[in-house]
């Protein structure tokens, strides 16, 4: 049977972290879905349409990786995709904790899904979107070794589109 697991997030933007969650779990699973869901309490700096294109770019050369975007539960999409596997990265304490309270309720709607937890890469530790967010806000992308700061945060195929953002 074929093992397909759903990565899903806000992706906002999209980071090294993610990128190194995606390659790591698409080495463990026959298909992967990074699916961008949308949260009605987060403001949104990119829009779907973008979000979905950055990671696209960034996921290329990943043959059993499929991109997607939708709306309501996660385990209702795990279902449309016959997927009993969630992947979530981990970047400390505080994440495992929300972590397993959401991967105990996933297990209650959905008793097949089964939540797998990838630990960031050191180098990826202190990676989030809200701080690639933030540096795009005060305009890092305008100055004249801001493609260089980015790179440290973002994949290198999505940073000619942040900078143009601002």
């Amino acid at each position: 049977m074929k093992k397909v697991a759903v990565f899903a997030g806000s992706f906002d933007p999209f980071t090294l972290g993610h990128l190194d969650i995606v390659k790591r779990a698409s080495a463990l699973f026959d298909e992967l879905w990074v699916v961008i869901f949308e949260n009605a309490s987060k403001k949104y700096m990119l829009d779907e349409g973008t979000r979905m294109q950055l990671i696209q770019k960034a996921v290329k050369g990943l043959k059993n990786v499929k991109v997607d975007c939708a709306a309501g539960l996660t385990v209702d999409y795990m279902k449309m995709v016959k997927a009993k596997y969630l992947v979530r990265g981990i970047r400390g304490a505080a994440d495992v904790d929300y972590e397993q309270s959401i991967a105990w309720n996933n297990k209650v709607l959905y008793p097949e899904c089964e939540t797998v937890f990838l630990s960031s890469s050191p180098e990826h530790l202190r990676v989030s979107s809200t701080v690639v967010r933030e540096l795009l806000k005060v305009g890092v992308a305008k100055n004249a070794d801001g493609k260089e700061i980015l790179a440290k945060y973002v994949p290198a195929e999505v940073i000619t589109i942040l900078s143009s953002i601002n």
